[in-house]
């Protein structure tokens, strides 16, 4: 047992355990790039309320003042941050995508190349929940500013893509007409290996190209000629 007299009580190094505890007190829990991230996404209750504030505080910092007028431009701002924060998910996407289809093609059937899909497909789904997120942040705040300002917010370049629109019926209709489109298409460039199948004019053994045409086709029974 420690005699309290002769206690000593001069500062000593902190573990790194008690260091990375004081770390995660201070500044939360903070993954590293290759790790899943635990933390929740914001509750949809939570960012409606939060937002209704934010807009409530900045129209009130400017009403009845000289800069009453500049209001609506700060306020498409503020919707144009969240905006921005999808176009730059939307990219980490693109990226995340080529990703998986280079792990795809490099796939030996050893664990290490298969832990790296693995890693790269979860990150894609944390990203598309991400850009969920975002979208409807982004889209609370559009209402809101149109509570405000009376008028719709647009993005002064570029497209607004609304997800909510997105119902069954229209995509299957988008997909009717892309089926449509390649059936037109395929009329001129059917599907299948490509036999071509060339000549000289004075050649007529019908019975020895047949034959050839016959060994082909047992090879490649979705085979498409190519006369010519």
């Amino acid at each position: 047992m420690t005699d309290p007299d002769t206690f000593d009580d001069e500062p000593h190094e902190q573990s790194p355990l008690a260091h990375l505890l004081d770390e995660m007190q201070l500044f939360g829990y903070r993954p590293f790039q290759d790790e899943a991230d635990p933390r929740p996404l914001p509750e949809a209750a939570r960012v409606q309320a939060n937002m209704v504030d934010v807009f409530d505080a900045l129209v009130s910092i400017f009403a009845d003042t000289r800069l009453e007028d500049d209001a609506e431009d700060v306020l498409w701002g503020v919707v144009n941050v969240f905006h921005r924060a999808i176009g730059r998910i939307e990219r980490e996407l693109d990226d995340n995508e080529q990703a998986q289809k280079r792990e795809q093609r490099e796939q030996d059937g050893t664990e290490v190349k298969s832990v790296e899909l693995e890693r790269h497909v979860a990150e894609g789904i944390s990203l598309l929940e991400r850009r969920n997120a975002f979208e409807f942040i982004a889209e609370t705040s559009r209402d809101l500013y149109e509570t405000h300002t009376g008028s719709k917010w647009q993005p002064r370049y570029g497209s607004l893509v609304n997800r909510r629109t997105m119902t069954a019926a229209m995509i299957d209709s988008r997909d009717f007409i892309a089926a449509r489109r390649r059936a037109e298409t395929e009329l001129h460039l059917p599907t299948g290996p490509k036999i071509a199948f060339t000549g000289g004019k004075d050649f007529n053994d019908h019975r020895l190209i047949w034959s050839a045409l016959d060994r082909v086709r047992a090879k490649h029974p979705d085979m498409v000629l190519l006369p010519g």
